[in-house]
């Protein structure tokens, strides 16, 4: 009985894998770069990636269960629906899928709209699954933190709405939990979709208020410019992935991402403790600085 997990070098899937282990499960990674693969003894390592059909009809041989994530590229879409019709062929029913915040809500964002689509795609080809949607990663802020520390502002631009900021351990946790109650199950099980929120909804100003209340001096939200942030994103990464942030920014700013009434308390009764805390994360970061 194995579990394959893609995209297990990544900042959620390598936790999936941690936690996996840590409850006795056969685990298989598929990665493009075995020697480089940092994982758990007794994890298998499998050879390629989510458009190698020969790697993949490979990887799902003695699958019985699959964690499936896939990066934010532009062929995020060809990766989710080549790898279910693989697993469907190889018998794998079982899935737990990485999706996204109001997926079939914020449908002009791309990897939100490739999302959606994949929900759809294991709804109506009967896959027994689990759909896990993720709000905005608290770990998200490791990218920006050296503008926060150095330049006193908070950059990214959320908006007033709120975010309920998930952090990526819980995210993997929940995953971990779900893949093997679905391996377990003794027969298929409906169709699930969760919410993966942190226990705080935050608006701009207050996570600006949180870093100047930890390092002690003031740090200033940046406002709510997602065409700005865009232009800031291009001078570092394709001009169509700083596009399609700015797209994203904009959803936070009109929308915000506010979990549904019970999404906490179903979280915390899943983990059995309370979710990790955004003043936690930004405190662990001003430790290291």
């Amino acid at each position: 009985m194995t579990i394959l997990v893609t995209g297990a070098t990544g900042r959620v899937g390598r936790h999936v894998v941690d936690q996996l282990v840590k409850r006795g499960t056969q685990v298989r990674v598929l990665t493009r770069a075995p020697s480089k693969a940092s994982v758990p003894a007794g994890v298998e390592v499998a050879k390629g990636d989510l458009l190698d059909i020969d790697a993949l009809r490979a990887a799902f041989a003695g699958v019985t269960t699959l964690f499936l994530l896939n990066a934010v590229t532009g062929d995020e879409f060809a990766q989710a629906i080549i790898t279910l019709n693989i697993a469907r062929e190889s018998g794998v029913e079982r899935v737990v899928y990485q999706s996204v915040f109001d997926a079939d809500g914020a449908v002009n964002v791309p990897h939100f709209a490739v999302k959606s689509g994949a929900e759809r795609m294991l709804a109506s080809m009967g896959f027994s699954a689990t759909i896990l949607r993720p709000s905005y990663f608290i770990d998200n802020e490791l990218m920006i933190k050296d503008v926060i520390l150095g330049h006193g502002v908070y950059p990214m631009p959320i908006g007033s709405k709120g975010l309920a900021m998930v952090d990526g351990r819980d995210i993997a946790e929940v995953a971990a939990i779900e893949l093997i109650r679905r391996e377990r199950a003794p027969e298929k099980l409906p169709v699930d979709t969760i919410n993966l929120v942190g226990p705080d909804t935050l608006t701009g100003p207050q996570v600006a208020k949180i870093w100047s209340d930890i390092l002690g001096r003031p740090i200033a939200y940046g406002g709510d410019d997602p065409s700005g942030f865009e232009k800031n994103m291009a001078t570092f990464m394709p001009k169509w992935t700083a596009y399609e942030m700015r797209l994203m920014a904009e959803r936070y700013v009109t929308d915000g991402m506010i979990p549904e009434a019970g999404d906490v308390e179903r979280l915390t009764k899943i983990l059995g403790r309370p979710l990790h805390t955004y003043r936690d994360f930004v405190a662990q970061i001003a430790r290291a600085a």
